[in-house]
């Protein structure tokens, strides 16, 4: 009698997005970015096929917890398997009759991280990878490696937009913007819709209209997989239109040019050590419209919020130095604000000492963080005419990168995740509390004197109170 596995297999018939994605020969393919498109049951059978076809591979599949693991992958591949691999509680892997180990894995907290240190794999894949953070699939990846000749180790990323990773897959896979160490031919990305997903359309069409049914951003997001809005994103106007960069209508992200001598010169900041530090230089102009000409971020190459470790001396030296050097800001008065916290000076010397040693000085910026985050989004909003009050040079990657993945807290959900890449947010709202948008005064009346051919004293003036325009 033929397995159970190999009857099912013959029946089941993968649609075209799918096969491209089990044909694909990159080193990290991702799978996905709309709801229904089928991703789990790809991620689940391309596992079990590798494992059918190499012997004696060992592959892990990951969910962000236990409970999901269990709903999507545990018992469909206990069912789908029974018979054929045998299932080791104890491990939570499937070992095929070949030697092949399919390792089934989670990670809700840096603590879960510990289980992978050490272990090696062939193949691994993170199912719903978007709810990865970035530290922790660049910390499992280095459990990738085999000594296996003739067999190519890969890893493979099932996804939607959003989530505390979607910055990380959306900058490599959809943006396509590598870092030195990162090789393009490397990463493939195969987009699938609820419409590619036909057993799904046929099954439950009313699947596909609540997807049509949603608010537009959520729509573009989960029916048509846009990386650029997503649910539980912090600022979601953001607009970046490369198109619009030249006119500056109806996008925050425009071409850079030098500021005008006579606009007033910011300086934000952001202190940071085993976390980045920030630095953010804005003008503004004379309607008080904010643009942010230039930053200096503290991350490590290659490493999602990681610091650099440069001493509070080290980081004001290069501040002087780039204010001193650069056509934007040498020979400007430039005001700066900061966290009231670098005036902490319970542990040595205070950081705005040392800042004013190297001749940098700063402002204490108001920490509130809700009204911060207010202040944010009405710079934010378009104008009648699609013109914000504030902008951004398309040459300040580092907001651009981390600004459109912050997401709301779970427990404070007017404020942003501080657990996310917040350094830059941080310091911009540091800024827009220091020069708000105020709220417009209520027209009050005044008082004018009118000819009133009706008054009781014919041709006489009268006061009467007028609206202001």
């Amino acid at each position: 009698m033929e397995p159970l596995i190999f009857q099912r297999l013959r029946t089941e018939a993968p649609n075209p997005r799918q096969q491209e994605f089990f044909r694909c020969e990159a080193r990290y393919v991702a799978y996905g970015g709309a709801r229904g498109g089928g991703k789990s049951w790809a991620m689940r059978r391309k596992m079990v096929l590798l494992a059918m076809r190499t012997p004696c591979l060992r592959l892990l599949l990951l969910r962000r917890s236990l409970q999901e693991l269990r709903e999507n992958h545990l018992l469909p591949l206990q069912s789908e398997l029974a018979g054929y691999a045998v299932y080791r509680k104890e491990e939570r892997s499937f070992l095929f009759p070949n030697g092949s180990r399919l390792t089934l894995g989670y990670c809700d907290a840096d603590g879960d991280l510990l289980q992978y240190q050490g272990a090696e794999y062939d193949v691994i894949g993170f199912e719903e990878a978007t709810h990865f953070k970035e530290e922790w699939i660049t910390f499992i990846s280095t459990s990738l490696r085999t000594t296996k000749v003739h067999f190519r180790p890969r890893i493979y990323f099932t996804c939607n937009p959003g989530g505390v990773g979607h910055a990380y897959i959306k900058r490599l896979f959809v943006d396509r913007c590598y870092r030195p160490e990162e090789r393009a031919e490397d990463y493939a990305f195969i987009p699938a819709r609820v419409y590619d997903n036909k057993v799904l359309m046929e099954a439950d069409p009313d699947y596909v209209r609540r997807l049509e049914a949603l608010p537009e951003h959520k729509r573009r997001a989960h029916l048509h997989g846009d990386w650029n809005v997503y649910e539980g994103q912090v600022f979601e106007e953001l607009r970046n239109d490369p198109a619009h960069y030249g006119d500056r209508c109806y996008t925050h992200v425009i071409d850079p040019f030098e500021p005008p001598a006579h606009w007033r010169m910011y300086r934000s900041f952001d202190f940071g050590y085993a976390k980045p530090f920030s630095v953010g230089w804005w003008a503004k102009d004379g309607d008080g419209r904010l643009y942010r000409v230039l930053e200096l971020y503290g991350c490590a190459s290659g490493h999602a919020n990681v610091g650099v470790r440069w001493t509070p001396e080290e980081i004001f030296r290069e501040i002087a130095r780039l204010e001193r050097e650069h056509p934007y800001l040498r020979g400007r008065r430039i005001t700066g604000v900061a966290d009231p916290a670098i005036w902490d000076a319970s542990r040595g010397e205070a950081i705005a000492e040392t800042a004013e040693r190297c001749g940098v000085y700063f402002e204490r910026g108001d920490n509130r963080r809700i009204a911060g985050w207010m202040q944010l989004h009405n710079r934010l909003v378009f104008d009648r005419n699609g013109i914000p009050m504030l902008y951004v040079f398309r040459t300040c990657r580092e907001f651009l990168r981390t600004i459109p993945g912050l997401q709301y807290s779970r427990t404070q959900p007017e404020d942003v995740d501080s657990d996310l890449e917040d350094h830059i947010a941080d310091e911009t709202r540091y800024l827009c509390m220091l020069v708000p948008m105020l709220p417009e005064k209520e027209k009050s009346p005044q008082t004018v004197r009118v000819f009133d051919p009706l008054s009781a004293d014919s041709g006489t003036y009268v006061t009467r109170r007028q609206e202001r325009r």
